[in-house]
């Protein structure tokens, strides 16, 4: 099935501006109930999801053949805006020899003893690998603001330490893809409380949740702070409206899609022994 690419135009609308531009963005103004992409037929839309995650496992083997590059897709979001869904669903069919993903959780007592990138440093792709970052470095200029744990000049200067450390990927072949998925107050409410209702999903829960729902529009400020700082040329954002859990997928799945075929991907050259050769 035939999966549409998104139009530059439709997607810069959810794309903060880099430079000085960035200062005009507005996260509120963003609805997290739209749905830009949608058929308008949820069934229809599940299927375009399965067909471009059958796409991306092909895309995914020329590019662990090709081995030109190297691909980091950033999932950040509050808690339950969809990072673990989206994993298992827009890479639901690609191989586990090319594709890995890392969820951040607080930093540990050897990671306090190094700069808070060095962690993240550790882990980014190889050649011809797939990272997808289950939250990430953004946690460092997220939690520390809205507990003010560091200084307004300590954030600035992290934005920048930040923006250089994703342009020198960028400049040594690593493609970064950032998605902040974006859900409302009354949203995250709804799935908290089914994640108390199912006992299934216990686990899923803490009662520190309930604390940093309360802080939800100090997070809601240093997200629009920090998109504004860190939507750069190199390594831009891509708000995703995710009240929808379908449509969430589709647009991260077009994109990544859009984005891996522009690499114009090619298999190395053959050994031009294997013409002819007949396996006895």
């Amino acid at each position: 099935m035939a999966t549409k690419s998104l139009s530059a135009p439709q997607l810069a609308s959810w794309q903060p501006a880099a430079g000085n531009r960035a200062t005009a963005f507005s996260l509120a103004a963003l609805d997290p109930a739209a749905k830009p992409w949608s058929s308008g037929d949820k069934e229809a839309d599940k299927t375009r999801v399965d067909a471009l995650a059958m796409e991306l496992d092909g895309l995914q083997d020329q590019f662990y053949a090709d081995r030109r590059f190297k691909l980091l897709v950033v999932l950040q979001g509050t808690d339950t805006s969809g990072k673990d869904g989206t994993v298992r669903s827009v890479f639901s069919r690609t191989s586990p020899l090319g594709v890995h993903t890392v969820g951040w959780k607080a930093p540990s007592d050897a990671d306090k003893a190094h700069d808070y990138l060095w962690r993240i440093h550790k882990v980014v792709p190889g050649a011809g690998e797939m990272m997808i970052f289950n939250r990430s470095h953004y946690e460092d200029v997220l939690v520390p603001v809205v507990n003010g744990w560091i200084t307004p000049a300590q954030v600035k200067q992290r934005y920048q330490q930040i923006n250089d450390f994703e342009r020198l990927l960028v400049e040594t072949g690593t493609v970064v893809l950032k998605f902040m998925l974006h859900i409302s107050f009354e949203e995250q409410g709804k799935r908290l409380q089914e994640r108390v209702d199912d006992p299934t999903k216990h686990w899923k829960f803490s009662m520190d949740d309930l604390t940093v729902r309360k802080q939800w529009p100090e997070y809601q400020k240093a997200y629009q702070a920090l998109l504004r700082a860190t939507s750069t040329t190199h390594a831009p954002w891509t708000i995703v409206p995710a009240n929808s859990k379908t449509h969430r997928n589709l647009m991260i799945a077009t994109v990544v899609r859009d984005t891996l075929k522009k690499l114009k991907l090619r298999y190395p050259p053959s050994d031009a022994r294997l013409a002819g050769l007949k396996i006895r």
